[in-house]
């Protein structure tokens, strides 16, 4: 496969503080590639980077086989970028600004415009300097998506979205994947890509602290089981059983933690009479958090999120 992005050794300072160390990237073309961290934990930095917008400390980048400070008109054309805040201004309407990103693009057909915005339910002859932050954000997403890019590149793609559009927009990434397309996606919240991307990248404090299939962590994640049986059970029977925590006995139901696989699980309960078994879906979340967030650890300081959220 050709690599799409690709960062080595990638590192950027800001004066003293660090906002990202020793980035090694490594996005595939036609995946969707879920970029998952906290405020302040360097997505944003990583993307201005890829996009020139600021310049690594050091190290090396490539954005469809260039040099981001290589990048020419012919390489704009073939990405689509929204970033963490979509900022317009002035008198024009949204249509309007849409057919001026159109022509820089390539001369977008209106007719692409017009269906994306009905997708999004957004009203093209409202001006922008009127719309609401959420409305701002289906603008955003219709520049980034209109031309049909080789690259998309989306920085908190579903801010100010509701959960309905949220679910247009997951739609719109598989689809983009379908079509060969390939997705970086930066997020702090596991749910938004779980159900799109093949791979994520978990970002900590700077340094990218794993890389995992989507699949993987699935796998690996917590889920609550449920098991009633015909009878009372020994709750000390599971409470040493690989994966399994957090065991309660309440009469015949049994409540648990499972982590990974089951069968050690299902092997025990199969020695009695199960009546009944209910499994919640995976938490992946919960195993996401554990990636970067430790409670004897103090918050990163003030200053250090503020550049990277500045940054967005």
């Amino acid at each position: 496969m050709t690599a799409v992005i690709e960062t080595q050794q990638l590192r950027k300072y800001y004066g003293s503080r660090r906002g990202l160390e020793s980035l090694d990237l490594d996005v595939q073309e036609g995946e969707v590639y879920g970029y998952l961290g906290p405020n302040g934990a360097g997505k944003s930095t990583t993307i201005r980077i890829l996009l020139d917008i600021i310049r690594p400390s050091s190290g090396h980048a490539s954005l469809l086989g260039q040099a981001p400070r290589d990048g020419s008109s012919t390489l704009r054309r073939r990405l689509g970028y929204l970033p963490g805040d979509f900022v317009v201004g002035g008198g024009q309407t949204a249509r309007e600004l849409l057919t001026h990103f159109g022509h820089l693009r390539g001369r977008v057909p209106k007719e692409r415009i017009g269906a994306l915005a009905d997708r999004f339910g957004l009203d093209l002859d409202v001006r922008i300097k009127s719309l609401s932050k959420g409305n701002r954000q289906k603008v955003g997403l219709i520049q980034a998506f209109m031309h049909e890019p080789e690259l998309l590149i989306l920085d908190e793609p579903t801010s100010g979205l509701d959960p309905l559009l949220q679910q247009t927009f997951l739609a719109m990434v598989r689809e983009a994947r379908d079509r060969g397309q390939t997705v970086f996606m930066s997020s702090h919240v596991l749910s938004e890509v779980q159900h799109t991307a093949d791979r994520v990248g978990i970002i900590r404090d700077g340094t990218l602290v794993a890389v995992e299939a989507v699949d993987s962590l699935r796998r690996r994640a917590v889920r609550r089981v449920e098991l009633r049986f015909d009878g009372a059970v020994a709750a000390d029977a599971f409470e040493n059983l690989e994966g399994v925590s957090e065991v309660a006995v309440d009469g015949p139901t049994l409540r648990c933690r499972l982590t990974g696989r089951a069968d050690p699980l299902v092997k025990m309960a199969a020695r009695y009479t199960v009546e009944s078994i209910v499994i919640e879906e995976p938490d992946l979340e919960e195993l996401f958090l554990t990636y970067y967030r430790r409670e004897s650890e103090p918050d990163p300081p003030g200053d250090a999120r503020a550049a990277d959220t500045d940054a967005s």
